[in-house]
């Protein structure tokens, strides 16, 4: 089954060509691949300037996941559209939480989240959006699996939306009004990103993988190197890396705050396509004989320095496997060195659990390659040392790694498989082994580690690396160890040294596809909220603006250090109010720490002169109509695209937001 329509990717690849011959003479430059994206899709064809410049923006596709759908639909129902205007999807896939294995998690998340299924559903169907139901898959793997074409355009409410880029896309991550604004046919507006370009050289080898390429960016560029930019990887070395390998790093670079990250069209785009019930795409754009304005020109490729904002090189050859952490995604080390600084800076070195899949990693390639690792184990009779949980990313992959043993071999060393779904990677661990407080550091193959990310616990250490390093750490059961030099002991004290991972790219016989958890609209139905309701509410538009608003105005909070979504709304028990905008309020600045007295989720009432809750201070100060700002430092609202961190504060009466700077989605 494809949903795709031939025509109209036929149509797109003929205007697409015909536009670049107009850029052309227009801007009467070379264009790297990025620009011809963004070119080929304003609505206004003028010499925009990089970081300046707002560019208008045609979008051809926009995906929702079930958490961030809830706010972006009930804000559609205001525009009194009768249907979405762009081919749209919602996925559910966040709302799942990770207890015990996939059946019994998905069983109880049906029940859970009935309501809030049914109302996307219901809306789904009316306004013409595809709806993928529960244990389908996480959304990013099934539009890499179904929905991206190379040299479009989508925007979707989830910060990895750029996980499409792997499959030379621009996929950027809004919050939910930037979505409405194009499903209701309007053009959706972006300042012209700057381009970092890097190139890779060389190639990956042993033990080394693309989650290794896209930490060591984030060891260079930072948490915020990428803001307001889109990295764009050239070179010999992209050739090497697999489609899905290339999505895992522009799904990361959000990390590095990047608008997106993009990748060329190449013979292993094509292959996956081929792969993935879109071979027609592949065939257009061989037909048309445009492969080569699917990446940037020559003359950008080989004098780089003029036409990028900035150019890293990384040499693949030297790459080494990598480990991020704790806490945040740019503290780099690598397997040589990560036992020493657990010890040095004090950090549990013993590590309690190990997670393998998510959005991030959870293609056939990455489940092959971990499940080699884990084979050499199971031949020993060996298992792994600590909970070890596995996340296939869609049911296409679940059925596909059943089918060829990788399941098997995971459950043979001891390990878990979860619900096709987020599950821990946003917070939804149902966690039974490490009570809140206590110290403990696990290891997983996700994308974020701030505080109480995964498990809700402050006190635990999350480093990410890459599913074969996660494997083989959850065999050892101690960063104390590292599998490129170090052997393993078995239960009958043989020792043994792991290989090198492999695992091929695509499954040779071909992927299981499912598509049984997709539900086509009708464009007809009705939707009904229950006015009592603790999960969904209907909107009601904010005040507008006036003058006043800023007169006699008060400090909430001022936030030591990082104040990123996870800081101001964060996840895990607060999922279930993701649709009523009043009472996730609740957890409004919960995570923020006060500079005052080092306090978190707390401060005076300057009125009372108490100290509370920042989040009734807040509802205090609304009712009795004085308005109240928040105070940060840089990089304010680094992390997901939670619109709730800013709709929280605006619906409890905040005026301002006083930064150092601002994350591109917080902005």
């Amino acid at each position: 089954m494809t949903f795709l329509t031939k025509e109209n990717i036929t149509e797109f690849y003929k205007n697409y060509e015909r536009q670049l011959q107009e850029i052309r003479l227009h801007l009467k430059r070379p264009l790297t691949f990025a620009e011809k994206i963004l070119y080929t899709h304003t609505t206004f064809l003028h010499n925009y300037v990089r970081g300046k410049d707002e560019i208008p923006l045609k979008v051809d596709r926009v995906a929702m996941q079930d958490a961030t759908a809830q706010m972006a639909l009930l804000q559609f129902m205001l525009t009194g559209k009768n249907a979405v205007a762009i081919p749209t999807t919602v996925h559910c896939d966040h709302l799942i939480a990770a207890k015990t294995g996939a059946k019994e998690d998905l069983k109880e998340a049906t029940t859970t989240n009935n309501e809030v299924y049914q109302f996307l559903q219901s809306a789904s169907n009316k306004y013409g959006i595809g709806f993928w139901k529960p244990g389908s898959g996480i959304i990013h793997q099934v539009v890499l699996e179904n929905y991206a074409v190379p040299g479009q355009v989508m925007i979707g409410t989830d910060s990895h939306t750029p996980n499409a880029g792997g499959l030379s896309m621009i996929a950027i991550g809004v919050g939910g009004a930037d979505a409405v604004d194009a499903i209701s046919g309007q053009e959706w507006k972006v300042r012209m990103p700057k381009l970092i370009g890097i190139e890779l050289k060389g190639t990956l080898n042993g033990w080394t993988s693309p989650k290794d390429i896209i930490l060591k960016v984030a060891e260079i560029l930072t948490v915020k190197g990428g803001t307001g930019s889109i990295v764009e990887y050239f070179g010999e070395g992209t050739k090497s890396i697999s489609a899905t390998g290339k999505a895992t790093i522009t799904n990361m670079g959000a990390e590095i705050g990047a608008t997106t990250s993009l990748f060329p069209y190449d013979d292993h785009t094509k292959k996956y396509l081929n792969a993935t019930n879109r071979e027609f795409v592949a065939k257009i754009i061989q037909g048309s004989h445009i492969e080569h304005e699917l990446q940037a020109d020559l003359e950008v490729m080989q004098n780089p320095q003029q036409f990028f904002d900035d150019v890293i090189v990384i040499d693949l050859d030297q790459l080494l496997p990598h480990l991020v952490g704790p806490h945040t995604p740019d503290l780099a080390h690598t397997t040589e060195n990560i036992g020493h600084h657990t010890e040095e800076h004090i950090w549990p070195t013993q590590i309690s659990a190990a997670l393998l899949g998510s959005c991030t990693n959870s293609s056939y390639q990455d489940m092959s390659r971990a499940a080699s690792i884990a084979q050499q184990a199971a031949a020993r009779g060996m298992k792994a040392r600590i909970p070890f949980l596995i996340t296939p990313g869609s049911e296409q992959i679940h059925k596909t790694i059943q089918r060829d043993g990788q399941m098997e071999i995971f459950e043979k060393i001891g390990g878990t498989v979860l619900a096709n779904a987020c599950g821990p990677c946003i917070g939804q661990w149902n966690r039974q082994d490490a009570a809140a407080g206590t110290a403990n550091s696990i290891i997983t193959s996700y994308n974020r580690n701030f505080k109480k990310r995964n498990d809700a616990n402050p006190s635990t250490h999350a480093f990410i690396a890459s599913p074969e390093i996660v494997t083989a750490y959850a065999l050892a059961g101690t960063f104390d160890f590292n599998p490129l030099t170090d052997p393993l002991t078995t239960l009958d004290g043989t020792q043994f040294m792991l290989q090198p991972p492999h695992g091929d790219e695509l499954p040779e016989k071909g992927f299981v596809f499912d598509s049984s958890g997709y539900q086509k609209p009708t464009g007809k139905g009705e939707i009904t909220v229950n006015p009592e309701s603790e999960r969904i509410a209907l909107l009601e538009p904010f005040p507008r603006w006036s003058a006043e608003d800023f007169r006699s105005m008060v400090i909430l909070v001022k936030a030591k250090g990082k104040c990123t979504t996870d800081h101001i709304s964060p996840a895990g028990k607060w999922l279930k109010y993701r649709g009523h905008l009043d009472n996730i309020c609740g957890n409004m600045y919960s995570g923020a720490v006060n500079e005052f007295t080092n306090k978190v989720g707390r401060g005076k009432n300057v009125l009372t002169m108490h100290e509370d809750e920042f989040t009734n201070v807040a509802r205090s100060y609304k009712e009795q109509n004085q308005g109240w700002v928040v105070v940060a430092n840089d990089n304010y609202g680094e992390g997901s695209s939670r619109e709730h961190a800013a709709m929280e504060p605006r619906h409890l009466g905040c005026r301002a937001v006083i930064a150092t700077s601002f994350a591109r989605i917080a902005e």
